[in-house]
Parts: C-alpha cells; structure tokens; sequence
C-alpha cells in the first residue's frame, strides 16, 4: 500500500514537472497524430494480410479506405462536434452527446458506402478469403439500404470497437493535460501561499525588531543607571534576539535548538517589564538533545506575543503559564495567560493567528493539531507538531 503511494505521488510530481505547452507544439501535434494514423495502417495491414490472406494491394485499398474513414468521424468528433456540446447545461449536453454519437456512426456509413462505390468503379474488387466480394456487394446497396436504421444498429458495436482505441488516446492524453495543468495550478497556488506567508512573517519581523528595541533598550537603561549586575545578560539577550530574527530565521525550517533558545531569551526580556507579583513561569527544554531536529521559525511567537499583550490585566489572577516539551520527534507548545473577560476570539487573534494556522497547513499538512481556547478569564493554545 505504501509502495503504490509512493509510487503515486511520483507520477503525479512527474506528470506536473512536464510542460505540455512546451511539448504539444503545432509541429509536434502533427507529427503525434501522423504517428498514430501510420502505426494504425501498418498495424490493419497487416492484419488483412495474415488474417484474411489477402494481397497486399487489397490489403493497401481497404486500410485506405478505413483509416480515411476513421480520420474522418475521430476529426469531425473532438475538433467539431464535440466543443459544442460542452456549451450548455446539461440536458442539452446529453442530448447533444446522444445526436453526435449518431452522427458519427451515420458519417462511418456512409464515407464507407462512398469509398465502395468508388472503388467498384475503379475495377477493385476481392476475389478470394473471407472478404470475396465484398466490395461488389457493398456497392449493389441503395443509399438508403447502406445507411438504414437495422443496419446502422447492427453496425454500432463493430464501429465503436474499431474506433474505441483512438478515442481512448485522445481522452487519456487529454486527461493527463488537464491533470497537468491541475497540479501546475496548484502548485503555484502553494507557492503563492508560501510567498504570502514569508512576507507576512518578514512584516511580523519587522514589528518585532522596534518593539524589542524600544521596551529592552528602555530596561537596559534603568539597569544601567542602577548598575545592576544583570546589565550585561540583558545585553547579550537582546543581541542573540536580533541576530536570530534578522538573519537565521530568514529559511523554511530552523534548528529547534535556536527557536527554544529565541523563545527563552524573549521571555526572560519580558519578564524584566513587570514587577515580581506578576506570575510569569515558562519551562522550555535546556540541554536536552534536539539535534536533527527544525522547526518553522517565529512560528509560535504570535502566541507569546498575544500573552503578553492581553495578558497580565486580569481582575484576579494575572499569569502566563509557558510549557513546552519535545518527546519523540513531536514538539509540544502549550500557553495559558489571564484575560480581561470580554474580550473576542478575532481581538486576541486577528492575523497573526491567521497567518499561523496558513502556516501550519502549508509546511505540516496533516502533521500538526491546534487548539485555542477562549474562555470567560484566560486564554489556552495547545500546539502540537510531528517535527519528522
């Protein structure tokens, strides 16, 4: 089961990587159907040959004949008959399909009858095997004998096996064009998305930067005017914050070391903002082996930022509650802050919440769970993430 999707998804990626506008060039489109109308003769050649013990000029007559006739219906049936029936509702469409499937066998008749007639005026004629005289007796028919309603029933079956291969070609290679250009649609859908997704992660890169610059540079100054002995700390915080966000989280996946490291460092600068009575607790995995391990970057922080934004201005309690954990390739992100009560899902969230979920689908499709939940006085996200 495994080995066929595998090998699904493979053919599908190739059927996508190829360019059918590029190939199905006008030159290339004649030189495909010239193909396939040759390989066709060759092939009922030599059938007449072998099967009916037939000459070969015999043979070259009748695969004349009904190559020219199936050219005729195949043409007239896809580039004719069949852009229109698509040009309506569908009772018209039935309706339509049913007339032109008459139509084309009314056509095969008689194009065949004709050739019949004009080669019993030439002097052909079969005279030995299965088919002795058979253009002989097609020719002594009326019009109308050639083309009745019996014998155009009685002939359905025969027309729709000769013609059915061509038929199924066209379909398929139609379908594979159509499947192509699908995936390409698709494709650059998800690119776009992804496009859409980094400039809005780089705009959330750019609020970022002043606003840890004005609320960091604002404590370093007060520590510096104390002289506390954690001036230096803050400033080595702040400096692995910048370069973080302005030059390692600039890919798709970042090792999940440097984002726990990232997340740490923002809350450590935040906590300095508010006074001790404030209950502020995060545990975030330090010296554990998360080697091989990435993760999108900035993902989480729309969460952490949102806690501190809305959070700690409860009537009661006032907290942020961080805890994440990483257990068998899995990365567990769970947050908790106070609310103010009344406030709406779309105030906490809004885009930045929008930009995570896009985010999460794109790069975690079916690896990842998000739960958020808004209640009367906190406010709970539970992220979980198949980091494989």
């Amino acid at each position: 089961m495994q080995d066929t999707k595998i090998f699904s998804n493979y053919l599908a990626s190739k059927i996508a990587e190829f360019n059918f506008d590029k190939f199905y060039t006008k030159s290339n489109r004649i030189l495909l159907h010239v193909f396939m109308w040759l390989s066709f003769s060759i092939l009922l050649s030599l059938s007449y040959v072998l099967a009916y013990q037939l000459s070969y000029f015999n043979a070259f007559i009748l695969t004349v004949r009904m190559t020219t006739v199936n050219m005729i219906v195949f043409y007239m049936f896809f580039y004719l008959l069949l852009p229109k029936i698509f040009s309506g509702g569908k009772a018209r469409m039935v309706i339509l399909l049913l007339f032109t499937f008459i139509v084309s066998i009314f056509v095969w008749m008689a194009v065949t009858y004709f050739f019949s007639l004009l080669y019993h005026s030439l002097g052909f004629e079969i005279l030995k095997g299965e088919l002795k005289g058979a253009i002989g007796m097609s020719a002594s028919q009326t019009f109308l004998q050639a083309i009745s309603i019996k014998r155009m029933f009685s002939q359905a079956f025969i027309i729709i096996s000769i013609l059915s291969p061509f038929f199924f070609v066209k379909i398929l290679f139609e379908i594979s064009k159509l499947y192509n250009k699908t995936l390409n649609i698709q494709s650059q859908k998800s690119a776009l998305e992804i496009q859409n997704v980094n400039i809005e992660k780089n705009f959330l890169k750019a609020q970022l930067n002043p606003h840890f610059l004005f609320n960091t540079l604002n404590n370093l100054y007060g520590l510096s005017i104390k002289k506390d002995d954690s001036t230096p700390e803050v400033i080595l915080n702040l400096s692995d914050i910048m370069s973080y966000t302005l030059y390692e989280s600039n890919t798709e996946k970042v090792a999940l070391e440097k984002e726990l490291d990232f997340i740490k460092n923002y809350f450590e600068l935040e906590k300095m903002r508010y006074s001790a009575n404030k209950n502020i607790q995060f545990h975030i995995p330090q010296g554990e082996d998360l080697s091989g391990l990435y993760i999108a970057p900035l993902l989480t922080f729309t969460f952490i930022e949102n806690a501190f934004k809305y959070g700690l201005k409860g009537n009661k309690e006032q907290f942020i509650y961080l805890n994440i954990k990483v257990q068998d390739r899995t990365f567990y992100f769970e947050l908790e802050n106070d609310v103010e009560q009344g406030i709406k899902d779309n105030e906490f969230g809004g885009i930045g919440v929008t930009n995570v979920r896009k985010r999460l689908q794109l790069l975690y499709p079916n690896k990842h769970q998000l739960d958020i939940e808004n209640l009367e006085t906190k406010f709970k996200v539970n992220l979980k993430i198949d980091l494989d």
